[in-house]
């Protein structure tokens, strides 16, 4: 593949495409892409977690209703409590899979904007994981250890 000139950078638009630091042309707009994570409340007071490159776009296909089998589709109206931007998919990506993992505790503290909320419900968390593991015993395996001849 040739490289490509400026008679060529030009041609393409100045506002679309440019040279990288290594010589190789990239989409700018792509690269000015931004993803948004948010929040919806649903009428049935549920969460919905989400991911998008056009907030204001998704809320529409989310209040229109257009796809039956979605979850917000039979829970309207929707409330958008919370949304951040992010630079990259993978941030994006990453942060709403976490946000999807939490408990509804830490999602209502999160739309209100409480850290301090976040923090207390994390350590209870904690506890509880803590105080549930020295009750119960461990498993142990029918399996025989590894230098242990098996039984016939």
């Amino acid at each position: 593949m040739r490289p490509i000139t400026h008679d060529k950078w030009f041609r393409l638009g100045p506002p679309l495409w440019a040279l990288n630091r290594f010589g190789k042309l990239v989409n700018v707009n792509k690269a000015l892409k931004r993803y948004f994570v948010y929040m919806l409340e649903c009428a049935d007071g549920s969460y919905y977690t989400g991911l998008t490159t056009s907030l204001e776009k998704r809320l529409a296909e989310h209040e229109a209703g257009i796809d039956p089998y979605a979850y917000t589709y039979s829970r309207q109206p929707v409330k958008l409590i919370w949304s951040q931007v992010f630079a990259t998919e993978h941030e994006a990506f990453t942060a709403e899979r976490q946000l999807k993992g939490w408990s509804r505790a830490k999602k209502q503290a999160l739309s209100k904007g409480d850290w301090d909320a976040i923090h207390q419900i994390v350590k209870s968390e904690r506890k509880r994981r803590e105080r549930s593991k020295e009750k119960s015993p461990t498993k142990t395996s029918n399996r025989p250890e590894r230098n242990e001849p098996r039984k016939r």
